[in-house]
């Protein structure tokens, strides 16, 4: 056993904040905390040693918030958030849950449990006083948001709330949903994109109904009405060792398949919730290199393991940015063991072909970190970008590259001209593939909380990380949900009809009905059984 670091985690049964060490053991990486009632709990957090040394080092702290909403020090962090001044990343992301309700009950999702017992939906001056805490964020400001829930196309006035988030300065909105009524009314979505969604973050688990039995049959609806309206998809499997993990590589094709529209996809290993044998939870369990092993598989090595980069590897060209424009920029600066990333291309054979393939890119982050701290040191600027110019060319291979792409001057306009239109090229003409593995109870490790980027609005005030906000619900989204919503019977006198009404009840014809698949039985089992958390929702 090689000890790596340090940190705290906490105790899965009674929570309590325990000091814990990440580890290498048997070329992978584990955390292992112990509890003077529970005894120790030992835990896969990376599925590969290597690719943990690599990505280790891109580790970047942000800038934080220098107006935290919370005047507390972080000694007991996670349990007092929102945000404090201990906390090292800006709000990147904002999620907002609009509604608690939901059309589906999917069996591994955590939330249908609970669904109906009270009815969440704030009110639009609640959703405007939320995002203007995130607006209030110093040096950087929110300027993406996530509408979230439940299921937010149940929203009568949805309209009106993206319409709302772009009055308060949102850039960039997002819909998560599972496309079940954008499927069906393509009216919807060309209300939605003129309002200004920009992108449906949209669940989708697999490529066949065994896999998928959600949304299978709508999908390609969503796909073809996201055309009309001209808005881009990214698609969002729930990875599960042993139920989807093996069409990994056909998920991959099939959003390259429909590249027009899709404009990446997002895995997210399944993060396991409720108290789990660890028996269990090693069948259920895949982490971020597991999934990328599998990319590198199925794919027959058309997208290989060092493609993939960490998320806080793009810090450089914030550091770049900065430095050139003397202002606080954007930036990414999530845990490096958070989520990883890359970038492929299809030529006109149909060949997948990743960035790395055609661009140095870990030599560009070096190459962007040096320019950045030669004009932080007072290099004259427009020297220091005729020297990047030619510094960025002689990193791209124009033989290796797709033929229609002009990679060094999308670079260059995006990176010396900070030119918005470049980076839109550069994204309409390739597929990102990424994946975010969110914590549980068992693999929490409190520095990738502290770094998280990727927030919860409140009606409150406050601002919550992803895995303090999901991971200790009790904590945060159940006693603010339950806080400011009201009972079942409430919600159906305001609105004259009854909550069973959302449920979405699918026709199909009787082979296709036959084909659709019962939910494991290991995974619906009451009591001490696993549940896993689907966080698409």
């Amino acid at each position: 056993m090689k000890v790596l670091r340090e940190t705290t985690s906490v105790c899965p049964e009674c929570l309590a904040l325990l000091p814990a060490r990440v580890f290498e053991d048997g070329g992978k990486i584990w955390i292992s905390r112990s509890c003077d009632k529970h005894g120790e709990t030992r835990e896969l957090y990376w599925g590969d040693a290597r690719m943990y040394e690599l990505a280790s080092q891109y580790a970047h702290d942000g800038k934080g918030t220098a107006a935290p909403e919370v005047a507390f020090d972080g000694a007991r962090c996670p349990f007092e958030c929102g945000l404090c001044k201990r906390h090292k990343s800006h709000t990147a992301l904002a999620n907002l849950v609009v509604t608690n309700r939901c059309d589906l009950a999917c069996w591994y999702c955590f939330f249908y449990r609970k669904r109906g017992e009270r009815v969440y939906e704030p009110s639009l001056a609640q959703i405007r006083k939320m995002l203007r805490s995130l607006k209030k964020q110093e040096p950087v400001a929110c300027t993406a948001i996530q509408l979230t829930g439940g299921e937010p196309t149940l929203r009568e006035d949805l309209i009106e709330i993206v319409r709302l988030c772009k009055r308060e300065g949102f850039e960039h909105v997002q819909l998560n949903t599972n496309g079940i009524r954008l499927s069906r009314d393509i009216e919807l979505v060309k209300r939605l994109r003129e309002a200004g969604v920009g992108t449906l973050y949209l669940s989708f688990d697999g490529v066949t109904p065994q896999t998928n039995p959600k949304n299978h049959w709508e999908i390609p609806a969503v796909l073809e009405n996201c055309r009309i309206a001209r808005i881009g998809v990214v698609l969002v499997p729930t990875l599960i060792r042993g139920v989807n993990d093996r069409e990994i590589g056909e998920m991959i094709r099939f959003a390259c398949d429909n590249i027009d529209v899709v404009r990446g996809i997002n895995f997210q290993p399944v993060s396991i919730v409720g108290m789990v044998p660890q028996r269990e939870r090693s069948r259920m369990r895949l982490t971020i290199p597991d999934a990328i092993l599998e990319i590198e598989k199925q794919t027959r090595d058309e997208i290989a393991r060092f493609d993939f980069f960490p998320v806080p590897c793009v810090s450089s060209i914030t550091h770049l940015v900065e430095a050139l424009s003397g202002k606080p920029q954007y930036e990414l600066s999530a845990h490096f063991a958070c989520g990883a990333a890359t970038y492929v291309f299809k030529d006109e054979n149909g060949k997948i072909i990743p960035v790395t393939r055609f661009i140095d890119v870990p030599e560009l982050f070096k190459t962007l970190e040096r320019a950045a701290e030669e004009v932080r040191g007072g290099k004259n600027k427009t020297l220091a970008k005729l020297e990047l110019a030619y510094a960025v060319r002689k990193l791209v291979n124009d033989e290796r590259k797709p033929r229609k792409l002009e990679a060094t001057r999308i670079l260059s306009d995006v990176l010396l001209k900070g030119s918005y239109d470049g980076l839109r090229e550069f994204h309409h003409n390739s597929l990102f593939i990424g994946m975010m593995h969110f914590m549980d109870l068992y693999n929490y490790d409190v520095e990738r909380v502290e770094r998280c980027c990727i927030h919860y609005a409140m009606p409150d005030g406050r601002v919550v990380p992803f895995c303090a906000f999901n991971v200790l619900p009790q904590q945060y989204r159940d006693s603010v949900q339950k806080k400011y919503s009201v009972s079942r019977a409430q919600w159906e006198k305001k609105h004259k009809r009854k909550l069973s009404e959302d449920a979405y009840k699918r026709k199909l014809p009787e082979r296709e009905l036959a084909a659709a698949p019962q939910p494991p039985l290991a995974a619906v089992r009451t009591g001490s059984a696993g549940k896993v958390t689907d966080h698409n929702k």
